[in-house]
């Protein structure tokens, strides 16, 4: 189960979910300590990225380990070494496989077996055929072992009416400590699920009370881009900060909103207005990196840019329109100079991106008489 343990990796720009679990490789007769990555595009990182299949080799072949040898030698990279005695592993090649393909299942937001299983149940209770019982049993035991006591989600029965279920009356269920299930218990696990379906069907539909968690838009890619002069049309390029769209803030003219940027984050004044004055926004920068920054500019940046956004918006109407264009998607802001302001292919923080966020919130609060 993923729970908490939330990863990711960055394919060509793409960032690409996952989580992770301990481990131990086997590797030249040491047992080392380690962590297996799971992704959503099916690469499984066990000290090197494999294939589901490939995965399953190693699995098999004993390099992902499933048993832990009485004194064999084992390793926690920086942190300990050991010998192991009496050793207990719940995992079988074949058991630890199955809860990896559940994950890759919940990754991807597809139906783990779990889920599955409980579909099959629901076909069942719906029309109680010997052979829809039949394949809900399969789809129960196909459910990893470790995972079948949370199938319910019930701490205190576990997964007793789902077993005394799938049996049927007279009927067992392999590795069960149910023995043979009787009329009783059958009628006890059909009044169990009904009752159960009737709690699910009175949860109110519960939607976040100040609207989506997430973009329904599609992310808009911002790439990195020297304008030198405005076009009639220009289009996601506008919200560039080096695009020129002149903006004055305290009654000094700038260029655009990298020139203020830059030149505010000088200490010396009569510097400032060298780098406003200069040819284009990559001409600022450059100069400004030569000179001395004003104090505590690393904590103020984030207000600085926030003034200049507002102030360049708010002064070009129509560049506003191209930014409320953009509806609620994610802006994604590259940035050749700064992994702080651009995303850079996911190894960045995109403030850029997020601060244009900010000020489209603020425009659409405006233009809805939010605010």
């Amino acid at each position: 189960m993923i729970g908490h343990r939330i990863t990711h990796r960055t394919a060509d720009g793409v960032r690409i979910p996952g989580t992770w679990r301990h481990a131990f490789i086997n590797n030249g007769g040491t047992y080392f300590l380690t962590d297996l990555f799971i992704y959503a595009d099916g690469l499984i990182d066990c000290w090197g990225l494999a294939t589901v299949e490939e995965f399953e080799r190693k699995l098999l072949s004993g390099w992902v380990a499933t048993r832990l040898p009485e004194g064999a030698e084992a390793s926690a990279h920086g942190l300990a070494a050991w010998t192991f005695g009496k050793t207990y592993i719940w995992l079988t090649p074949e058991l630890l496989l199955a809860e990896v393909r559940d994950t890759l299942d919940e990754l991807n937001g597809r139906p783990d077996s779990t889920g599955r299983c409980l579909a099959a149940v629901d076909t069942f209770l719906a029309d109680r055929t010997e052979e829809n019982r039949a394949a809900a049993r399969a789809a129960y035991l196909a459910v990893p072992e470790t995972r079948r006591h949370y199938a319910l989600g019930d701490m205190d029965r576990k997964d007793q009416p789902l077993r005394a279920l799938v049996a049927g009356p007279g009927g067992t269920l392999e590795g069960s400590p149910d023995g043979v299930i009787t009329e009783e218990i059958h009628e006890e696990a059909i009044a169990y699920f009904e009752e159960r379906a009737r709690l699910i069907a009175q949860l109110p539909s519960r939607t976040p009370a100040d609207g989506p968690a997430a973009s329904h838009a599609a992310a808009i890619h911002l790439p990195h881009s020297y304008p030198r002069q405005r076009a009639e049309s220009p289009g996601k390029v506008a919200l560039r900060n080096d695009y020129p769209a002149p903006i004055e803030v305290d009654g000094t003219p700038y260029p655009s909103v990298a020139h203020a940027y830059w030149a505010l984050s000088v200490a010396d004044p009569a510097e400032r207005a060298a780098v406003a004055a200069a040819e284009t926004a990559y001409a600022a920068s450059g100069l400004a990196a030569d000179r001395v920054r004003r104090d505590g500019w690393e904590h103020a940046r984030s207000a600085v840019m926030t003034a200049l956004l507002r102030a360049k918006f708010s002064q070009h109407p129509d560049l506003a329109e191209i930014l409320l264009a953009t509806d609620d998607a994610t802006l994604v802001y590259d940035d050749a100079d700064s992994t702080f302001w651009g995303d850079n292919a996911g190894r960045g923080r995109n403030w850029s991106g997020r601060l244009l966020e900010l000020v489209r919130s603020e425009l659409s609060a405006r233009r809805g008489g939010i605010l």
